[in-house]
């Protein structure tokens, strides 16, 4: 079961600490999302993670960080429109095939007083500075701040939001480590529970160059992402913009190919030749035996095939996507 756990992930903090975990015969885990928009590639890998959890016997809440949404002035902070992305968001997961987990809502746990006492005192145990450090978790910088105090309340309510639900195991992406670092040191100086972290690789931009952790794949850049209900076109079409130089393995196509297609499909085929390692479609890459539109080409194969039944899901129940878009549109 440790090893369902932890297939795929980028960082586990600590294995040890998990391997405690998981001897216990109930134990919990969480991962929060914004209500903020459509749902793109990276969510699939965390999709995949909350099932692996289910499967290894986690009891797994789902947190529909609505309250963090509107503090983040996502959709105009327009709570309707962040709540019906919730219900969207819940369709979403349905649609990957995410079974037996719990939604909750931010906006039902800030009416039980005991959530702000413990906000008080992860606020009390916590410098500014070392908030500050915690700002990107929500795309942000520290300066963003100093013209909406509410930013700094963000970080402090992600910490709380994993006590509050008594959680053993925290998963999220890697831009989501500088919460849950804060989380485990308050757990020291409170003498809690110290939450195992879990964390995701990040799906790159379309258009990333360079270093691909500083440039994540993003919703409110639809040209640059792909959503799980994006038609086949769609998808051909801005695989086929996307960056991915001759020879450079260091592009989201590859991303794409190492997280998402050989962890569910298990080998690949391109151009007639099967490759059933990442490393193998890497190293003919790289040694410019596999043009990148034909790379380009064979991922986008894939994506389609991968993404098909939750497209189609969608299709049969398109209720809250049509009222998201309606607000978006707006």
């Amino acid at each position: 079961m440790l090893e369902l756990v932890t297939r795929n992930l980028k960082e586990v903090i600590t294995v040890e600490e998990l391997k405690k975990v998981m001897e216990k015969e109930e134990k919990k885990a969480y991962i929060g999302f914004e209500p903020s928009g459509f749902v793109h590639l990276g969510w699939l890998m965390c999709g995949e993670k909350v099932k692996d959890l289910v499967n290894a016997g986690f009891d797994v809440k789902i947190l529909l960080a609505d309250w963090h949404a509107w503090i983040n002035d996502k959709l105009n902070g327009n709570m309707d429109a962040i709540r019906t992305c919730g219900e969207y968001i819940k369709d979403a997961f349905a649609a990957m095939g995410v079974k037996g987990v719990e939604y909750i809502y931010a906006s039902d746990i800030v009416k039980d007083v005991n959530y702000w006492n413990l906000i008080l005192k992860i606020a009390k145990a916590t410098s500014l500075a070392r908030v500050r450090r915690a700002m990107d978790i929500m795309g942000r910088r520290a300066e963003e701040a100093e013209k909406d105090f509410s930013k700094f309340i963000y970080p402090i309510m992600q910490v709380a939001d994993i006590f509050y639900l008594d959680v053993d195991a925290a998963l999220g992406g890697m831009d989501q480590r500088h919460a849950h670092m804060l989380a485990r040191d308050f757990a020291d100086k409170a003498k809690m529970k110290k939450p195992v972290a879990l964390h995701t690789p990040i799906i790159s931009s379309l258009k990333a160059k360079g270093r691909m952790d500083v440039a994540k794949m993003s919703k409110s850049k639809p040209s640059t992402a792909i959503f799980i209900h994006d038609e086949k076109e769609e998808i051909e079409r801005k695989i086929k913009k996307a960056y991915c130089p001759e020879g450079d393995a260091s592009n989201p196509v590859m991303e794409i190919a190492a997280y998402l297609l050989f962890p569910h499909f298990g080998s690949i085929e391109i151009n007639g030749k099967e490759y059933e390692s990442y490393d193998a479609l890497e190293k003919d890459f790289v040694s410019k035996l596999l043009h990148p539109l034909d790379l380009k080409m064979g991922v986008a194969s894939y994506l389609n095939r991968m993404i098909e039944p939750i497209r189609n899901y969608f299709k049969q129940n398109p209720k809250n996507l049509d009222r998201l878009k309606s607000y978006m549109d707006k």
